[in-house]
C-alpha cells in the first residue's frame, strides 16, 4: 500500500512539475530528476530498499510511456548519511540541471532547505520532519505522508485511548512513558518534543530518555535503566537495526 502511494505521488508530482512553470523542462527531450540516498550510512538498513524502490519507480514510469511522452533521466548518489556529502551531491545535481530532487535524511534535508527554497528546486524527501511543513520557510520541501510529530502524537493517543483502559492498573496510577532514540540524530529526535508534550497532556508520567545509537548492536545498559522506570509504553525513534537490537535485549532481560 505504501509503495503504491509513493508511486502515485511521484507520478502526480512529475505531472504537476511538467505542467506548471518549468519551461525548460517542457522543451527538454528528457526530464532530469536527481536523487540523494543513503545506501552505506547510518540509516542504510532502510535506505537501501528505499533507494532501490525509487530507482524502480522511475523505470516503471518510463516503461509506461513517461510523463506526457517524455522519459525520465534519474541520476542518484549515495551520500552515506553525511550532511556535508549531501550538500556536495545537491550542488552536483543542480549543475546537472535536475528539475527536481528526491532526498532522504532529516539532518541533510533541513540543512539544505534554505538553499532548496532559494533555488526553487522541488525536493521530495523521505524525511517527514515537522520542521519542513511551514510553507513560509520550506515551500519547495515536499513529502507524501503526515509528519513525524503528527504520527508520534497519534500513536501515543491511540495507545492511551485503546490499550491503557484494559490494563489492571488503569485508574489507579498514571501510565508511564519513555523514549529511546539517538540523541545526536536530527531524524531520531525530530518528534520527541511533540510526543512528550502529548504524553504530559494525556497525563503520562514521562521517564528518562535512553540514548541508543543508530549503529547499536547491544542495548542492555539502556534496557536495565528502563527496567528501573518500568514504562508501560516506549517510543523508539530509530531505524530497523537498532530497534531490533533493543527489542531483542528487552526480551532477553525480561
Amino acid at each position: 500500500m505504501k509503495k503504491s502511494i509513493l508511486l502515485g505521488f511521484i507520478a502526480l508530482f512529475l505531472v504537476g512539475v511538467f505542467l506548471f512553470g518549468f519551461s525548460s523542462m517542457a522543451v527538454a527531450k528528457k526530464i532530469r530528476i536527481g536523487g540523494i540516498m543513503d545506501t552505506t550510512g547510518a540509516t542504510s538498513d532502510v535506505g537501501k530498499d528505499y533507494a532501490l524502490g525509487m530507482d524502480e519507480a522511475f523505470k516503471y514510469i518510463n516503461e509506461q510511456g513517461g510523463v506526457n511522452g517524455k522519459k525520465i533521466k534519474y541520476t542518484w548518489f549515495d551520500y552515506g548519511y553525511r550532511i556535508p556529502e549531501a550538500i556536495t551531491k545537491y550542488k552536483l545535481l543542480k549543475r546537472l540541471r535536475s528539475t527536481a530532487i528526491m532526498g532522504w535524511g532529516t539532518g541533510d534535508t533541513e540543512a539544505l532547505s534554505p538553499t532548496i527554497n532559494k533555488d526553487k528546486i522541488p525536493y521530495v524527501s523521505a524525511s517527514y520532519s515537522a520542521h519542513l511543513t511551514n510553507p513560509a520557510k520550506s515551500r519547495y520541501n515536499l513529502f507524501f505522508s503526515s509528519d513525524y510529530s503528527t504520527n508520534a502524537r497519534a500513536a501515543i493517543t491511540a495507545w492511551f485511548d485503546k490499550k491503557w483502559p484494559a490494563k489492571p492498573d488503569y485508574g489507579k496510577r498514571k501510565p508511564r512513558f519513555a523514549c529511546c532514540y539517538m540523541f545526536a540524530s536530527p531524524y531520531c529526535s525530530a518528534p520527541i518534543k511533540a510526543i512528550k508534550d502529548q504524553a504530559k497532556m494525556l497525563g503520562f508520567e514521562v521517564g528518562p530518555d535512553q540514548d541508543v545509537s543508530l549503529f547499536a548492536l547491544d542495548t542492555k545498559s539502556q534496557i536495565m535503566a528502563l527496567k528501573k522506570f518500568k514504562p508501560d509504553l516506549l517510543w523508539h525513534g530509530n531505524t530497523t537495526m537498532s530497534v531490533s537490537a533493543t527489542i531483542r535485549d528487552a526480551y532477553a532481560l525480561g
